[in-house]
């Protein structure tokens, strides 16, 4: 699993473009023509920055209009992205974690401010990192100061070749040895001692859901993949939505997940990966994504307390591509002209993959594409992820 984001940059920079042959474009029927239009434009616009297969999706009360371009294997233009691909949503997992917490925080049985110690004691300790001075909070709102195993891990640079990839694609990393690459180095700070869940500083971290993970399964006694399923996946219908444990398997349909990475001309087919739990490790389709975040806005999954405190957020620089980004409780905000209360969106990387979306702050309306291109070290990402960007935006004011 790939950070989002500034994470990614500092394990491998990896920015996404592409290439492609020729390509195969096509809206699905809806009842709004012009959203469809605007859609199916946006999307090419995707693939333009050099993308093998691109696939997006807009919904409302109203219906849906999907979009789709390239193709989902290189060079087969008369094999397109099935409309309803199965994709790792990497960093988007982290939003259904964060909303368990927050579960289980509104029916009393964890508070944001409690700490780690108080949960997993002992578990956050070594060279200055102490588990007694970050909360809950700090966790799932990114500002514990803890390192993100991701980059601090011997093995990330191996990780990120085509050998180094074959080797560890099947490769399982427990929760315990991602603490304890983390932990290897001193924290980037650590949160007031009096009042930790006040916080300001913020750095984003895939360990901070580790963490948040193990304490859902000790709050439960049940596995953080079973509590996503019982609270989330199984309420919401959504039958299309899965955890894959340590299969690195993606289910059909789906379209190649390729990956350029650095200093290679040629792309690596990367559609079979393991890794990532709690911090990114979600499998959906665009559709079902919709329907999460949809559900999760106009407060069918959180109690109105506990989606306030979701939305109470800090300034998140140079994290996305977007300016004025603020992160709340595993979801993030941003201001988009048009729109008077902004978009909440997260967004996720995996290789091969790109996850951008997007929701209206009650929920109304919801966009989400997966690319499956990945460029490591190109500054050609920059283009798709502002080509992603004005899509969700596009589809969220238009």
């Amino acid at each position: 699993m790939i950070s989002r984001r500034t994470g990614l940059a500092a394990t491998a920079a990896a920015l996404l473009t592409g290439a492609s042959g020729p390509a195969a474009t096509a809206a699905a029927p809806h009842r709004a023509p012009g959203l469809r239009s605007r859609l199916q434009s946006d999307v090419d616009a995707i693939l333009a920055t050099g993308a093998t297969g691109v696939l997006a999706e807009v919904q409302s009360a109203h219906g849906r209009a999907t979009a789709r371009a390239g193709s989902a294997v290189l060079r087969a233009p008369h094999h397109p992205v099935p409309w309803d691909a199965y994709y790792r949503l990497g960093s988007d997992t982290k939003t259904f974690t964060a909303t368990l917490a927050l579960q289980l925080a509104g029916e009393g049985r964890l508070a944001l401010t409690d700490t780690v110690e108080r949960w997993l004691p002992g578990a956050l300790r070594g060279n200055g990192n102490d588990g007694r001075r970050i909360t809950v909070a700090n966790l799932l709102r990114q500002t514990s100061g803890l390192n993100d195993y991701l980059a601090v891990s011997p093995d990330s640079a191996d990780a990120f070749t085509p050998d180094g990839y074959r080797r560890s694609r099947f490769r399982i990393t427990a929760p315990e040895d991602q603490l304890k690459a983390a932990l290897s180095r001193p924290p980037l700070w650590v949160p007031n001692a009096e009042h930790p869940d006040r916080e300001r500083r913020w750095g984003y971290s895939n360990t901070n859901y580790v963490v948040a993970g193990l304490i859902i399964e000790q709050v439960t006694g049940n596995s953080w993949a079973q509590e996503i399923h019982d609270r989330i996946i199984e309420p919401l219908a959504l039958r299309h939505t899965f955890t894959p444990g340590t299969s690195p398997y993606v289910p059909h349909p789906t379209a190649t997940s390729y990956t350029w990475f650095p200093g290679c001309a040629r792309p690596t087919d990367t559609t079979l990966a393991s890794g990532g739990g709690a911090d990114g490790s979600v499998i959906s389709t665009t559709h079902d994504h919709g329907v999460f975040l949809r559900a999760l806005m106009s407060g069918r999954l959180l109690r109105p307390a506990q989606l306030a405190a979701m939305k109470e957020t800090v300034v998140a620089e140079d994290w996305s591509a977007a300016p004025g980004v603020r992160y709340g409780l595993g979801i993030a905000w941003r201001p988009v002209a048009g729109s008077s209360g902004g978009i909440w969106f997260h967004g996720g990387t995996h290789l091969g993959i790109v996850s951008e979306s997007g929701v209206t702050p009650d929920g109304a309306r919801a966009a989400t594409s997966a690319t499956f291109t990945l460029r490591m070290g190109d500054p050609a990402q920059d283009a798709q992820d502002l080509a992603a960007l004005r899509l969700v935006d596009t589809a969220l004011t238009g």
